[in-house]
């Protein structure tokens, strides 16, 4: 493999599972080659739900020694999900082990930080959508607390600066995970002090942002001795997995929506600048930072999270049903008997999910989902649902007519859902390629290198390398069901 150009390491972390991919352009074809996959599975210990980091940097290690095995490996890239972070002491050891967003210490935080900054006055200082999970009032949560870690703390850094941390031993922020957070100037791409100074959060700790496609060095010496990869070059690409996966997006722009489809979904619009409102404050719209520039203006929405959980409540032990098997017992489940909004705050923490939808149901006075199909039905309809809501508030707030929704990521595979998706929202749907985030870090480091001049060739690239499927709208568009399930939304705020 070695003769076939370089190889570029993708370390691609997702919210339940990991894979290190390599990526190598040749015969003007990207070819992508998974070397190691893993789960990524927190641990509770004492009250608190942490990311286990040993075992994912130890999952690191064993993906580059796999990947040099087959030949050098040119650069590595980290993309890991939003929001997370850890801190740092003086000698540059890990404090603990991060938090995990779905810990529940910041649960009431933003209430807390309305009673200190007004709730518009924070949205127009960050432009990021309100969720609790967010870094800076997981941030709040330590003050209150008077936590000793940020006396201890000589640097924050988010979790794929963390791993680039040991991997190279640069201490940096890079831009687009940094915006994740609520924490950043969505003008000025630096840090927003003010917010922190308002809410009595240090900022000493607050590292130096680099814009993704920043080289920070090679690998540590050590690292490159257990690994095999000397040699390879750490490249702080876009390290939110979103912005990867609209990098892999072939059709991105003005007219055509993006879903990076996972545990989380992330459904949104490539813009080239700010979008910071009284209708996106309205709307709950975040600007995140993309790639080359760019602005991603999305809706962070629950995805294939309440599926997940649901999986695991009603098939506990081993012998659960796979997924395309789900999606089968849903087609069986009777249209329309209910919906969900999937982003209600009780279908956020891990637990018993066939209750929780039920009560919903039950609590917004329709049928409740008993049987199992009928179940999964209710919540594959309400992300379609979903998806189209937030695909026309998108539209509404950028003056955009949007005529096309390319799905990417996991959920891309999901033919129930990307068909519903298009009859929903009567718009085409494409979807491809499935590991879209390894795809745009893997693009992303080969335009670091020079070999590839720009995203737009890396687009190019891409659309001829991949399968990619059309679903177009078929009969009925859901009308009824459309116009219930704004009425739900309308009825919950």
């Amino acid at each position: 493999m070695a003769d076939k150009g370089r190889r570029y390491a993708a370390l691609d972390f997702g919210a339940e599972s990991g894979r290190t991919i390599i990526g190598t352009i040749t015969d003007d074809k990207l070819t992508i080659e998974p070397v190691h996959r893993y789960p990524n599975v927190p641990v509770k210990m004492g009250g608190t739900l942490f990311w286990d980091f040993p075992r994912q940097y130890g999952d690191i290690l064993d993906g580059l020694r796999k990947a040099s095995a087959d030949g050098p490996v040119h650069s590595v890239s980290v993309d890991t999900w939003g929001v997370d972070y850890g801190y740092l002491d003086a000698r540059g050891r890990l404090i603990g082990n991060p938090v995990h967003y779905r810990d529940t210490r910041h649960e009431t935080m933003p209430d807390e930080a309305f009673k200190v900054i007004p709730r518009d006055e924070l949205y127009m200082a960050t432009g990021i959508q309100f969720m609790s999970i967010n870094t800076i009032f997981q941030m709040l949560s330590e003050v209150k607390a008077k936590d000793p870690i940020l006396e201890q703390a000589d640097k924050m850094l988010m979790m794929p600066d963390i791993f680039n941390h040991f991997l190279c031993g640069v201490d940096v922020a890079e831009y687009t995970e940094a915006t994740t957070g609520q924490t950043v100037d969505p003008w000025t791409k630096d840090w927003a002090r003010p917010v922190f100074d308002r809410l009595g959060i240090p900022t000493h700790f607050l590292p130096e942002i680099v814009q993704p496609g920043t080289e920070l060095g090679p690998l540590l010496a050590d690292v490159a001795d257990a690994t095999g990869c000397k040699g390879a070059t750490v490249v702080a690409g876009a390290s939110h997995d979103t912005p990867s996966a609209v990098a892999a997006v072939p059709l991105a722009g003005p007219s055509t929506a993006y879903i990076s489809s996972g545990t989380w979904s992330l459904v949104g619009l490539e813009v080239e600048d700010p979008v910071v409102t009284e209708a996106t404050l309205e709307a709950n719209v975040t600007n995140e930072g993309g790639y080359g520039g760019t602005i991603t203006l999305l809706k962070n929405c629950m995805g294939l999270w309440p599926v997940q959980q649901s999986r695991k409540a009603l098939w506990p032990g081993e012998g659960a049903p796979s997924y395309e098997e789900i999606c089968n017992l849903a087609e069986e489940g009777p249209q329309w008997t209910a919906f969900i909004d999937p982003d209600d705050p009780r279908f956020l923490w891990p637990g018993d999910m066939p209750t929780r939808i039920r009560e919903y149901c039950e609590e917004t006075g329709q049928p409740i989902p008993l049987e199992t199909a009928t179940l999964f039905r209710v919540i594959f309809e309400s992300l379609a649902l979903k998806y189209t809501w937030v695909v026309d508030q998108l539209s509404e707030v950028t003056g955009q007519d949007i005529d096309r929704i390319h799905i990417v990521g996991g959920g891309s595979q999901n033919e129930l859902l990307c068909q519903m998706t298009a009859n929903a929202s009567k718009r085409e749907v494409v979807a491809g390629p499935v590991e879209a985030t390894a795809i745009g870090n893997i693009s992303i480091q080969a335009i670091t290198s020079g070999e590839l001049a720009d995203l737009r060739q890396a687009r190019e690239l891409i659309a001829r390398s991949f399968p990619m499927k059309t679903y177009e709208p078929k009969g009925y568009f859901w009308r009824e069901a459309r116009e219930r399930f704004d009425a739900l939304m309308d009825k919950n705020g």
